[in-house]
């Protein structure tokens, strides 16, 4: 029995290829350009992406269970909506998607609307289907160490709400494993799942806890969502940049806070504690 990684090639894609294959699990790796590409030993590569018809056919050729992670881009409620309607033309039943947390809540914001509209079709086509929303990924700031590290101000604009971080390590770690129990096991009902770290962090928090790994004064840089988005225009395009300031409104208003029982439930499928925000301050600070 094979799994089809789409995403491979990317940070959590590449984590759920390793976790898998020291497992002991079959993997097939879809990836753009294969020369690029560097997997454990036995990983089979195919190249193609999601809109790529007859590259997914071939992917989806023999595979037993789908995890599929699209990136935010234009199209990735059309890249989604292909890849399930050939999975389903394959006669595959088993999915897991990485969602986002509320999904159902954030609908103004554009990559949460669209990874909704996922589940939704996940659902009415009757696939055997897990759903991983996590929140806010704690990696996503070593894009600002510097400005934390270097000028003493925490930038993102996070809010007073607090968002449920979660370490990426994590994710791909729990992936891996609903992938191989959608694998060896019998059809099983839909289920959702929120991925959230084990503290639940405010804009004041994650300064302070900058602050006490670095053994300097960081400052939270407030909630400015226009700057925010201004910023965001040196590096990705204005579509992009005004997706995620929509997103951070939504950290204002609503945060990413977890439900009852969600850390707990997290803690018992992985058997150990979930990485914290500190750990992964204090690795990014050792290795700056």
């Amino acid at each position: 029995m094979t799994i089809l990684i789409t995403g491979a090639s990317g940070n959590i894609g590449r984590q759920v290829v390793q976790q898998l294959v020291e497992r002991g699990a079959a993997v097939r790796a879809l990836v753009r350009d294969p020369s690029k590409a560097s997997f454990p030993a036995g990983v089979e590569v195919v190249q193609g992406d999601l809109l790529d018809v007859q590259a997914l056919r071939r992917a989806l050729a023999g595979v037993s269970t789908l995890f599929l992670l699209n990136g935010v881009v234009p199209d990735e409620f059309t890249q989604a909506l292909v890849t399930l309607n050939l999975a389903r033309e394959a006669g595959m039943e088993r999915v897991v998607y990485l969602s986002v947390i509320h999904s159902d809540k954030y609908l103004n914001v554009p990559h949460f609307a669209g990874k909704f509209g996922v589940e939704r079709m996940l659902e009415q086509m009757g696939f055997g289907a897990t759903i991983l929303r996590p929140a806010y990924f704690m990696q996503n700031d070593l894009t600002i160490k510097d400005a934390v590290l270097g000028h003493g101000v925490y930038p993102m604009p996070i809010g007073a709400k607090g968002l449920a971080m979660i370490d990426t390590r994590d994710i791909a770690e729990i992936a891996a494993v609903e992938l191989l129990e959608r694998d060896t096991s019998q059809q099983l009902p839909l289920k959702r799942i929120n991925l959230v770290g084990p503290d639940t962090l405010t804009g004041a928090d994650v300064s302070g806890i900058w602050s006490a790994v670095s053994g300097r004064a960081v400052a939270y840089g407030g909630d400015d969502t226009a700057g925010f988005e201004k910023n965001l225009l040196n590096f990705m395009p204005g579509w992009m940049a005004y997706d995620m300031r929509l997103m951070s409104e939504r950290f204002l208003s609503d945060g990413m806070v977890p439900q009852a029982g969600d850390v707990e439930r997290l803690a018992t499928l992985l058997g150990r504690p979930l990485r914290s925000y500190r750990e992964f301050a204090s690795e990014a600070f050792a290795s700056a």
